[in-house]
């Protein structure tokens, strides 16, 4: 089965993450999860912050797709993962959401964002355990109607990015030597982690 690295082509300026859809069952396979505030002083009730964390790009992780004609693995470098999440802001994308990629979202924004880089990450804090390089994302929900109809009832549960990449398979004459490597490298490990599995 083909395995494809998805890239970002600079010179084409529709690449990138234009939306981060919530969806009951994300591609990378990572869950996120609700912040609440725990007991607050001078308050007769905790309320709630209404705060999703968690993955929104994996780097090297194997996603499977299917089309018409092809079974393959799609994946994205550490370095492509840090490209777009920098990408996202700098395009101003941090309030396009959508529901299972098919509903444009109001009230719902990404307002933190952060590359892990170490086995330290205060994603372990909140039991995430994702490889360094992921890009992680907290999304404020002012929407009363996505929060209690479908983060409380449990039918969304983790982020998928909406996106447009290039693949290394049709660009090979732009690679480098280091990117080459760092390339095969990544292959390698998805086969392996396609191996194990």
């Amino acid at each position: 089965m083909k395995i494809i690295e998805l890239i970002l082509d600079e010179e084409n300026e529709d690449n990138g993450i234009t939306a981060i859809s919530v969806v009951e069952n994300p591609a990378i396979e990572e869950d996120f999860i609700a912040l609440k505030n725990h007991e607050v002083k001078f308050a007769e009730q905790d309320k709630e912050k209404r705060i999703l964390m968690g993955a929104a790009l994996i780097p090297n992780k194997p996603i499977f797709r299917k089309n018409e004609e092809d079974e393959y693995y799609i994946f994205f470098s550490k370095d492509t993962v840090r490209k777009a999440s920098e990408l996202f802001f700098i395009k101003g994308n941090q309030s396009e959401a959508t529901l299972e990629h098919k509903v444009a979202l109001e009230g719902l924004t990404i307002v933190e964002s952060w590359i892990v880089e170490s086995e330290k990450d205060k994603s372990r804090h909140y039991g995430m355990d994702v490889p360094v390089g992921t890009w992680m994302v907290s999304m404020k929900v002012n929407s009363d109607e996505v929060w209690n109809e479908y983060v409380k009832k449990g039918l969304v549960k983790g982020f998928s990015i909406e996106a447009y990449f290039s693949d290394r398979m049709s660009r090979p004459k732009d690679k480098t030597l280091k990117e080459e490597a760092a390339a095969q490298e990544s292959i390698e490990q998805i086969t392996k982690i396609l191996k194990d599995v």
